[in-house]
């Protein structure tokens, strides 16, 4: 079972509130860029993410190209929780759920305006807020390098310790 969220991401930093000394200042580099977007599918049994990438608008082709790649690699029954963007929920989707169903893939969607049954939800919002460093801001590249190491070694050295019984 995987939770599926998207995400984006550029070089204007995250920072809702900060504490200093006295006295200390710290600047930020801000600047406009391309998005770098995600679609992540979270697994909090095998404690793994995969991230697909793209800087251009999430749509329903893109959110379809990712789960064909998903399907070429599932060896047992797959579930897809996902919320109900309109990407998720697009026609082109939908005429795809019978197809996938017959490979061992099933589309599981969670009641609407729902964001706090959806792990994903955190991952982001811990990569954002906590994970990426204020020289990860820099350019695209560092940034886009920083959230791929995010994603490499998420429950190395980034961890979201969800409880034990959560979905039993």
């Amino acid at each position: 079972m995987f939770f599926c969220d998207e995400s984006g991401f550029n070089l204007v930093p995250c920072i809702p509130y900060g504490w200093l000394p006295i006295g200390k200042q710290v600047s930020l580099k801000s600047s406009k860029s391309k998005q770098h977007n995600f679609f992540g599918l979270l697994s909090i049994h095998s404690h793994k993410i995969k991230a697909f990438h793209t800087q251009e608008n999430i749509n329903g082709q893109f959110i379809l190209e990712c789960i064909e790649q998903v399907i070429e690699s599932i060896t047992n029954l797959t579930v897809l929780v996902l919320d109900n963007a309109s990407w998720h929920v697009c026609q082109l989707i939908q005429d795809k759920r019978q197809e996938w169903e017959e490979k061992g893939l099933y589309l599981f969607f969670l009641p609407p305006y729902s964001p706090h049954l959806n792990p994903t939800e955190i991952f982001w919002r811990k990569a954002k807020y906590e994970w990426l460093e204020p020289e990860d801001f820099s350019d695209n590249k560092t940034l886009k390098k920083a959230l791929f190491n995010i994603f490499q070694q998420y429950h190395r050295e980034f961890q979201i310790q969800f409880s034990e019984n959560i979905f039993k």
